[in-house]
């Protein structure tokens, strides 16, 4: 059988592998085997499925395949930092980061190969969105990056932000199903709580987390809390208003009473006096919420600036004494393109880790 001709192993759920087993003339009890060695343990390789017999894992071979993402490229930064260019089966590539802090080791993670929401602030909107993410290679990343922390930090990793490349709410069913693989108790086994997907804001996809009852947490990067401004930086504001989201945002805490983060950058001479403080304040109103103000990492194709640390100061205070939880979150892996809003496939020569 031709490898174009064979089963996408990691798309079947338990009950189709089972059937597809049973049709080789194989015990059904071989499925959950099976199984866990793809989602448990990570296997990427047949036969390193060491419980199965050898004649088994040739049928496999013949059969299946297992797409698996593989590192291309790894760099450090000076703050140690890891920033990773994944390759996957079909030549795309996307990146991933390992964000470690004495607390905790995060890995942010890409949902599409590129992206189509062209915000402008942000490297990866300057690229073409070529296509969705599969659930397994949203997982590989994890795995990856997860090796990446106990090889270099000797730590496990705690944390999951899906805030790489790409918007996950128009990828909705494979970040689902990629995050259920990742909390299952036959997968990874991560508590949903230590996840959080990050949107630009797509309202009805909100709803639909509402809908889910979605356990993981859930970040809105807004930016600016006034339709003008939001639209001039976020073009998808113009389809999904502050007061759609509101909305939509409303009808998720109802359904889950999961409190929201906004994620705020601020930019110098754009949302950065206490004015747009006071509007963010306002729009913090409508649920529990706390508020990220996050340092802006230049690119090549904006011209935008970090507000002054003065000003990012004053603003959080702002907020602050308005009893909004408020944190500033400094840039991370910025010597590497590794920082927020600067994932865009930049390869360099620079030696693996």
């Amino acid at each position: 059988m031709s490898t174009k001709a064979k089963i996408d192993i990691r798309k079947l759920s338990l009950d189709e592998l089972q059937s597809h087993l049973m049709a080789m003339g194989e015990q059904p009890f071989r499925a959950k085997q099976i199984y866990a060695w793809l989602w448990q343990k990570s296997c990427t390789d047949f036969d390193e499925m060491s419980n199965l017999s050898k004649q088994l894992r040739d049928k496999l071979k013949e059969v299946f395949a297992i797409y698996a993402a593989k590192v291309k490229q790894a760099q450090r930064s000076a703050d140690s930092t890891i920033k990773s260019s994944f390759v996957l089966f079909d030549g795309n590539i996307i990146e991933g980061v390992l964000i470690p802090a004495p607390d905790r080791m995060t890995a942010c993670v890409s949902s599409q190969v590129g992206c189509s929401l062209t915000c402008k602030f942000c490297a990866t909107g300057y690229m073409e969105r070529k296509r969705n993410l599969n659930a397994d290679e949203i997982y590989d990343q994890v795995v990856l990056i997860s090796k990446q922390a106990q090889d270099n930090y000797g730590q496990p990793l705690t944390n999951i932000v899906y805030m790489g490349m790409g918007e996950p709410l128009l990828n909705y069913a494979n970040v689902m199903q990629s995050i259920q693989r990742i909390t299952a108790p036959d997968g990874l086994n991560m508590a949903a709580k230590r996840i959080t997907v990050s949107t630009a804001g797509i309202a009805k996809m909100i709803k639909r987390l509402g809908d889910d009852r979605v356990r993981f947490n859930l970040a809105l990067s807004l930016h600016a809390a006034n339709d003008e401004k939001r639209n001039e930086i976020m073009p998808i504001n113009e389809q999904n208003s502050l007061r759609a989201l509101a909305e939509s945002l409303k009808y998720y805490y109802a359904k889950t009473k999961n409190p929201v983060t906004y994620e705020y950058i601020v930019f110098n001479g754009f949302n950065d006096e206490l004015s747009d403080a006071h509007e963010l304040a306002a729009f913090c109103k409508h649920l529990p919420c706390k508020v990220n103000i996050i340092e802006y990492n230049p690119i090549a194709f904006a011209d935008f600036q970090n507000a002054e640390e003065d000003k990012i100061d004053r603003f959080a205070d702002f907020l602050r004494h308005r009893g909004i939880v408020t944190n500033i979150r400094r840039s991370r892996g910025k010597d590497i393109d590794a920082a927020c809003g600067q994932l865009a496939i930049k390869e360099t020569a620079s030696p693996a880790v």
